[in-house]
């Protein structure tokens, strides 16, 4: 086997000079190198603003993904350039990683983007329009740096891919958010949103609180009976001016010290940003973002605001975001119920 780049800057195909993410297309010949492992894939997880764009494009959503994955050797939308995540078996493993803790046969999660892993699909075997999820028959590329975890075994894959899929999210909540802090949750009735108000309130103790912002009312009613947040709002995030009153009555005409958008539509920018206190942080998960508006919205009305763009990849996020499901049995029945059901 030939050892090649650990970034995996030799699957590039065009342009020279870039990353596998930047990348318009990759070689996704599943021929491996011996820095790299194969993965039999189970199922990929679309990430939710690429499914969304994609479900709103065409009513034939096996197909638009095919033709992408075609074209580019990896899942990544071209609209959102985002891609997603997927669970597999490891097929083979290159002899130059043979030391790490896998062994052929071993189910894993993969904790890097589709945008930059080389994907093959044989067949599409189903379409799960309400939880982003695609079964298929493929094989995908893990670099020599792709982070992963093994699928645990207390819960079923489908629970745990839900949630691997959105580690980054919740674990920087844990990093971020402080006691007494003010949280505001864009998106908060998604998986991202409930692991981070989960997390939100762990962190705010007693003397903080934790206001979701969601689109639908069984959301808030959901939320509420999990005692995931202190207040819900209902309404559209694309509204900033809503979002900025009904946050401030909510809040008692306090600024909120941080907040966190994990909606998977664009133009909510100023939503996140206007609430948010002058030295508070902004934290933009959602892929839907567009960070230029962010930065010259921010400018544009005086907002001198940290804001941090949304890294789905951060120290012990996948044990951090599991934990959450172990130690709350209400948000775990709510995830098992949308997503999958227990061992």
């Amino acid at each position: 086997m030939k050892k090649s780049c650990k970034y995996g800057t030799h699957r590039v195909i065009e342009p020279a000079g870039v990353l596998p993410q930047a990348a318009l297309r990759l070689d996704n010949d599943m021929t491996i190198h011996s820095n790299e492992i194969l993965i039999d894939v189970i199922s990929l997880n679309i990430d939710s603003a690429s499914f969304t764009q994609i479900k709103n494009e065409t009513t034939d959503i096996g197909a638009k993904i095919l033709e992408i994955v075609n074209q580019r050797g990896k899942m990544q939308n071209p609209v959102t350039g985002s891609g997603g995540m997927l669970i597999g078996t490891v097929a083979k493993i290159g002899s130059e990683l043979s030391n790490r803790d896998l062994r052929e046969g071993d189910k894993i999660a993969t904790l890097v983007s589709l945008s930059l892993t080389p994907l093959k699909i044989n067949a599409i075997k189903a379409i799960h329009t309400d939880i982003d999820r695609v079964d298929v028959d493929a094989q995908a590329i893990l670099f020599e740096t792709g982070i992963y975890a093994k699928l645990p075994e207390d819960m079923s894959q489908e629970l745990a891919l839900a949630a691997l899929d959105v580690a980054g999210a919740p674990a920087q909540m844990a990093k971020l958010v402080r006691p007494g802090d003010s949280v505001l949750i864009l998106g908060g009735g998604g998986k991202s949103g409930m692991l981070c108000c989960n997390e939100a309130m762990k962190r705010v103790g007693p003397t903080g609180r934790v206001v979701a912002v969601c689109v639908l009312e069984e959301d808030k009613e959901k939320l509420q009976a999990a005692g995931l947040c202190h207040e819900v709002i209902v309404a559209d995030a694309t509204d900033a001016f809503v979002i900025l009153d009904k946050a401030a009555l909510v809040n008692k005409g306090r600024e909120y010290d941080i907040s966190i958008n994990v909606v998977n539509v664009p133009g909510t920018e100023m939503s996140s940003i206007l609430p948010v206190r002058n030295g508070g942080i902004v934290y933009l998960f959602s892929m839907a973002t567009s960070f230029t508006r962010a930065a010259l919205g921010a400018e544009g009305v005086g907002k001198d605001v940290t804001m941090i763009i949304g890294n789905g990849y951060t120290k012990d996020h996948a044990e951090i975001t599991l934990a959450q499901l172990r130690e709350n049995p209400k948000l775990r029945a709510i995830f098992e119920e949308k997503y999958g059901g227990a061992v």
